[in-house]
């Protein structure tokens, strides 16, 4: 696990070996809500730089349960960068607020998928075998693939943002089609390693958290009010399966950094896919 994904270990309290048990006189139903709540707040406090909201590490079970709001957290954060593109639109042209948009992008996340965009490009680019493509993932030092694919994805971002018509919808959907995507590759494909926050994950999360997912997901497109909004959710789809299936033909698994990497390129392809339907 690289330096970024050490540090949304950080932000996600680790994984606690035991969790807290409910009060003596809880009712299932508080309890069920109480444990969804702490799997909402494991997954924003993962993939966002938002501080810890609970005085206690969450345990391996809330982490992998919050998988199912990765989506959900993709909504939220859509809606604060619609909220900061309409408001910057006020002050300055267009392409400066699209640059000023992507900015906050990257940095509501902490760069965490960013990072791991730029060591799957040189892990899964580099190395003659499947153990030193997982040591090049661990490396923190950053290579010429990671140079240039980073370089490639913040471009074509950039113009998509720039080109499409509706930014409003495209700021909403990418986000959480996005992590709709991270939480299929966590939940359908084997983790490489046998210990880190993605084994955490991995192990706990299960097809309950796909459909979870899939229904917030589907919320998003409905939110979004456009039938584009399907093709888009049909393209990330299709990109986390191929990025998935790709990966395996090079390593023994996915790993934190190949999550990160999905994501990115299925927000990307969210976006193509709205200036290609012109919307």
């Amino acid at each position: 696990m690289t330096k970024g994904h050490e540090n949304a270990e950080t932000r996600s309290g680790g994984a606690a070996e035991q969790g807290s048990k409910g009060a003596e006189g809880d009712s299932p139903l508080h309890r069920r809500a109480s444990a969804s709540l702490h799997a909402f707040l494991a997954a924003l406090q993962f993939l966002t730089i938002v501080p810890p909201l609970m005085r206690r590490p969450f345990t391996p079970m809330e982490l992998g349960q919050g998988v199912g709001y990765f989506p959900l957290v993709g909504l939220l954060m859509g809606g604060l960068l619609v909220g900061l593109d309409v408001s910057l639109r006020l002050l300055f042209p267009v392409g400066m607020t699209t640059a000023l948009v992507l900015a906050a992008w990257v940095t509501l996340t902490g760069a965490l998928h960013l990072d791991g965009f730029l060591d799957a490009c040189d892990g899964l680019f580099g190395g003659a075998t499947p153990e030193e493509r997982l040591r090049i993932l661990r490396d923190e030092r950053v290579g010429a693939f990671a140079v240039v694919g980073g370089v490639l994805l913040l471009l074509v971002k950039y113009t998509s943002l720039a080109a499409t018509l509706d930014r409003s919808v495209a700021l909403l959907l990418a986000p959480t089609l996005g992590r709709w995507g991270m939480a299929l590759s966590v939940i359908a494909f084997p983790y490489a390693r046998p210990e880190g926050l993605g084994r955490a994950m991995k192990d706990h999360a299960g097809w309950a958290q796909g459909v979870l997912a899939t229904g917030i997901a589907l919320a998003g497109v409905w939110l979004a009010g456009r039938w584009s909004g399907l093709a888009a959710l049909a393209l990330a789809g299709a990109v986390t399966w191929a990025g998935a299936r790709f990966t395996l033909s090079r390593l023994p698994g996915l790993t934190g950094d190949i999550y990160g990497a999905i994501c990115e390129v299925a927000e990307t392809s969210v976006l193509l896919t709205l200036v290609a339907l012109g919307s």
